[in-house]
């Protein structure tokens, strides 16, 4: 009630930003002091950090997250540079070698000034967390015969096989996951899914969980989550 505009006649007050940048700052002179006497007593003077801050904080009031990371984005040197899961993607579908990629990363950044693609070492930490045993786990009860650690990423496909010539050719390749780290995985990949259909459905308050997750096993093996 304290800063409510009483208007005394004449045409109807105007929104904010229909206004020009001069009425704007006519109008937020006061609010615009004492945000700089905050930034210079709290933040070093930065004004803009405080601003920002301020901006990003009113976005994820509204739940306009894309917005926010967007922001965020910005605010950490980021710009609008793709994700590194997709410029692995895209590295990938596009056959190009590591040092392809490497290369035209710093011909898009020196043409353009931007870093619009990531570098490699990016797209191979991305790379590890698509892949099954970078989530650290645990059943509950422990389940019998199986390892308690986590960390199992590729595994040889013909490991524990009885060598033989005839039963597979000598230079077959074969890469397998364990069966648990392959099933967290997934989980974890649908994890913004899962979340964004709960706020669908107006289940805010329980999104920290827990969660019981419940695993069909399908006919062919492969299991139904």
């Amino acid at each position: 009630e304290l800063y409510s505009h009483i208007n005394k006649g004449g045409r109807p007050r105007q929104h904010l930003l229909s206004l020009t940048r001069r009425a704007q700052k006519h109008r937020l002179r006061e609010l615009k002091r004492q945000v700089k006497a905050f930034a210079e007593k709290e933040e070093g003077g930065d004004i803009k950090a405080v601003c920002m801050t301020l901006f990003l904080l009113a976005l994820r009031a509204k739940n306009e997250h894309r917005q926010a990371d967007e922001l965020e984005a910005i605010m950490q040197g980021r710009g609008s540079g793709l994700h590194p899961a997709v410029c692995l993607a895209i590295r990938i579908n596009t056959f190009l070698s590591c040092s392809q990629y490497h290369k035209m990363y710093r011909t898009v950044k020196a043409v353009t000034g931007r870093q619009i693609f990531q570098p490699l070492h990016a797209l191979r930490t991305a790379e590890k967390a698509l892949l099954p045993g970078y989530h650290p786990f645990e059943w509950k009860p422990p389940l019998k015969n199986v390892s308690t650690n986590t960390e199992v990423g590729i595994i040889d496909g013909l490991s524990g096989l009885p060598l033989s010539i005839d039963d597979y050719p000598v230079d077959t390749i074969a890469k397998r996951f364990r069966y648990d780290a392959a099933l967290v995985c997934a989980l974890k990949d649908m994890e913004e899914e899962i979340l964004e259909g709960m706020k669908a459905k107006n289940l805010d308050d329980y999104l920290n969980g827990p969660f019981t997750v419940v695993i069909k096993e399908s006919c062919d093996g492969m299991g139904d989550v």
